[in-house]
This record gives structure tokens, sequence and C-alpha cells, in this order.
């Protein structure tokens, strides 16, 4: 269905949160959604990996060695990396995960993609993985007691998606890049309750959901999303509190200020605004606590 249509039919529905669903069902359209129940229903295939990871960045090179090597740490088997026009050195840093089979490489250009590049990987990757997650470069999955995330899924295989909030990170007075990994350099962040931090990123079984619902939620075929504590989802994420105790996404929204002037320049693969306003890091660069 035409994307304004799917905006306007599921803008009559006063619930936030059934008509955020209707809106993804409606994006992925009706004859496409009993197809795919129709497919769901005779596939038996076992998923070639347990968790995995897409995310779209242009520009964005220098910190994927990090981030990769980071989450395989964390159990992460497969990434899926979508591309968006980069002139740097993406591809390069890449190459070693390519040949060895751990990233799958797809070149995503145009303006405002990220849904397109989520909901491409979700109808790629159906079958191919238990989980899948939806993260940036800016964004570590820290599991807090558990020895890995596929540790933290186990007892959530029941649920068609897991919402995990954010822990802001600030600049910590960092003026000039450098090229010390990014959670060395960056050890402030944001009060656990400040409300940004009720943003969240979804983990999801692509095989119990739709499409994307913007880059936080996801349109559920069945069954209701849980959050990080294990409770149904009933409300919108910006409607709860944030929880932090038991897994966060460490996410270094602005990292040192002459990298927030590069992610500026790089602009947005997603929203309205082709740059990210300059009040942004004013916004994010929260500085309360101290790691020891």
């Amino acid at each position: 269905m035409n994307k304004i249509a799917a905006e306007i039919i599921a803008g009559v529905i006063p619930n936030k949160m059934a008509r955020n669903r209707w809106r993804g069902i409606l994006r992925y359209g009706i004859v496409n959604a009993l197809k795919l129940k129709h497919k769901l229903k005779h596939c038996a295939a076992t998923p070639a990996h347990y968790l995995a990871v897409c995310a779209i960045a242009k520009d964005e090179g220098p910190y994927f060695k990090e981030w990769i090597d980071w989450h395989i740490s964390q159990g992460v088997e497969k990434f899926y990396i979508y591309d968006n026009e980069s002139t740097d050195c993406t591809r390069d840093v890449l190459q070693p995960y390519i040949s060895s089979g751990v990233v799958e490489y797809i070149y995503f250009p145009g303006y405002r993609r990220q849904l397109a590049a989520y909901d491409d990987c979700i109808e790629r990757h159906r079958f191919d993985t238990r989980w899948l997650a939806f993260i940036d470069l800016d964004e570590f999955i820290v599991p807090m007691q558990h020895q890995s995330v596929p540790e933290f899924l186990k007892q959530y295989e029941d649920f068609p998606a897991v919402e995990i909030n954010w822990l802001i990170y600030g600049s910590g007075g960092a003026d000039k890049k450098s090229d010390a990994p990014v959670m060395q350099r960056f050890k402030h962040h944001s009060l656990p309750d400040h409300t940004l931090n009720r943003h969240v990123k979804s983990i999801v079984n692509p095989r119990r959901v739709f499409s994307m619902i913007g880059c936080h939620e996801v349109a559920r075929i069945n069954g209701k999303a849980v959050d990080s504590h294990g409770n149904l989802i009933t409300k919108n994420f910006r409607e709860r509190e944030p929880q932090q105790d038991v897994i966060r996404i460490n996410h270094y929204a602005v990292r040192s200020r002459e990298e927030f002037i590069e992610k500026q320049n790089r602009g947005r693969a997603s929203g309205t605004q082709r740059t990210v306003p300059t009040e942004y890091f004013d916004r994010y660069d929260l500085n309360d606590i101290k790691e020891g």
C-alpha cells in the first residue's frame, strides 16, 4: 500500500500502539501480509544463525572494527551492512569480515533509506537468523546480567521482539577525534532515567514480524513484544521508564565535537531533515555520571 495512504488509514486509530502496528502492516501491504503468513506455515527451515545485526551506515569506516568486534564478543554471528553511498574507507575496513563470511555487504544508495534497508533485510533474511537486531554504528548492545546477548535472548524465544533502552553517552568535553576506541574514550553518560533514554532499539524474530515502524519498533505478525525485564509492552516507549539494569544500548550519540560536525556533514539515513541540527549536540551531550 502507498505509504501516504497507510498513514491516513492508520491515523484514525486512537490507540498509539495499535496505530503504529497497523501503520507497519499497511505499509507492508495486506496482500503481502497474507502471502507471508501462508509461506510461514509451510517453512520449517532451521536458521543458520542465532543472532544477527542489521545496520545502515555512510562514511563511518573508522568505527566499524570496534563495533563489529564488540558485538562478536557479545555473541553476534552475522552482520548485514547496508552502505549508503560511503566514499571513505568503509569497504576496505569491512573486507576482512566480508571475506570471512561474518559480514554481508549491500550497497544501498539514495536519500532517507534507513527504513527501506531494514525492511529489505527482514525480507532477505527472514529465515536465516533466529534473532535480528537493528542498531546504528554509534550504538553498542551491553548485557548487564548475562554473559552474552544470546544468553539474554534465550528466555524470550516465545515473543516476536524485545525492546532495549538506550543509555546516552556524552562527549566528556572532548573537542577532537581520536583513533582510540569509542568505548574507551567516552565514559560520561546521562542520568539513567533521562527522558531521552526512553528510546529503544528492537531485536526481533524475523519470522514473526512484517516490517519496521521507524527505526525503533516493529510491526508484529502476532504476539506482543517485551521489554528487557520480560514485561509485555502495552505502552509506546515514550511513555515508559527506561531500563538499563539487565541489558542496555550504549548510545554514543555525539562522540567529540569534531566527530559530531562530521556526523552533520554525512547527513541522516532517515527523518525529514537531510542534516543533523546543531542543537542535537547540546541535547545529547549528557555527561552527568562518569564510569569508574
